[in-house]
């Protein structure tokens, strides 16, 4: 599979190394393409970027830093010519996994190759005292997996960024409008075409930096400075309305797509001692 990494900030780039250089351990990775989606920073230092990355890993997958022209959400979903196999990974550059994770999800996608696969689900769900679609977390069900690591093949990308004519390019402005919710947008493309729900996978280790909940508490001073400071330049650290905003993403989507397509899914699929369990 081709590993797009979505990168923006200049801070995060010590802990992207890192993650770029997991990804490219993989026997399953083809390639890893660094998307970065900040057209402000000096070429000086996507130019270093990209050089340490490609000397620091040789005898692995290789690794591009790929600088994007605009920073639009949407650009992460581009169907690029470098991308030949049939699988991509996509995630965010401030979530680590640990190589068996990567290896389990890529296996599970493998029998699964229509739908979604991924570490991070939500869902969406309809509040009856006012009518409409909201976005949530159940504890028993899910119909959304995030980019902070999903996996699915190539040919959606298509679909997301070339296909639909007008429903598509005005979903996809909504995105740009919103500067959010592309990955629920994603949810919606694959689970109209595939008819199913995504597939939750347990990871075995996974360890997201932008979520404050992961940090931990007995940390030396020089550390916990530079962990806080690469939680609180991601665009979600700016919570407030988070998840009120991601309802108005899924109410967009409904109104112009005229339909529900998500659908859901119960349980998860866990690697238990060389045996698959569900």
């Amino acid at each position: 599979m081709t590993v797009l990494i979505n990168g923006y900030s200049e801070f995060r780039i010590p802990l992207l190394r890192s993650i770029a250089a997991t990804y490219s351990a993989s026997p399953s990775v083809s390639s890893v393409l660094v998307l970065w989606g900040n057209p402000s920073t000096p070429t000086q230092t996507l130019t270093q970027l990209s050089h340490n990355l490609s000397n620091s890993y040789a005898g692995t997958a290789p690794i591009y830093v790929i600088p994007q022209s605009s920073d639009s959400l949407n650009t992460r979903f581009l169907p690029r010519p470098s991308i030949t196999t049939r699988a991509v990974l996509i995630c965010d550059d401030d979530v680590e996994i640990d190589h068996k994770s990567i290896e389990f999800a890529f296996r599970v996608w493998s029998s699964n190759q229509d739908r979604l696969i991924g570490f991070f689900a939500r869902s969406h769900d309809i509040d009856l005292s006012r009518r409409t679609w909201i976005y949530t977390v159940h504890p028993d069900k899910y119909s959304i997996l995030l980019t902070k690591f999903m996996v699915t093949k190539s040919d959606y990308l298509y679909k997301y960024s070339c296909e639909g004519e007008r429903t598509m390019m005005e979903m996809r402005g909504a995105v740009d409008q919103m500067r959010n919710c592309e990955d629920i947008l994603m949810n919606f493309v694959v689970a109209d075409e595939a008819n199913a729900g995504p597939i939750l996978v347990g990871a075995e280790k996974a360890r997201d930096w932008g979520d404050a909940r992961n940090e931990e508490r007995r940390e030396v001073v020089g550390k916990e400075r530079v962990r806080k400071r690469v939680r609180e330049v991601g665009l979600s650290s700016r919570r407030g309305d988070h998840r009120k905003r991601r309802g108005e993403c899924i109410r967009e989507f409904h109104r112009i797509l005229g339909r529900m397509p998500l659908r859901y899914s119960y349980g998860k699929v866990l690697h238990y001692s060389d045996k698959t369990l569900f």
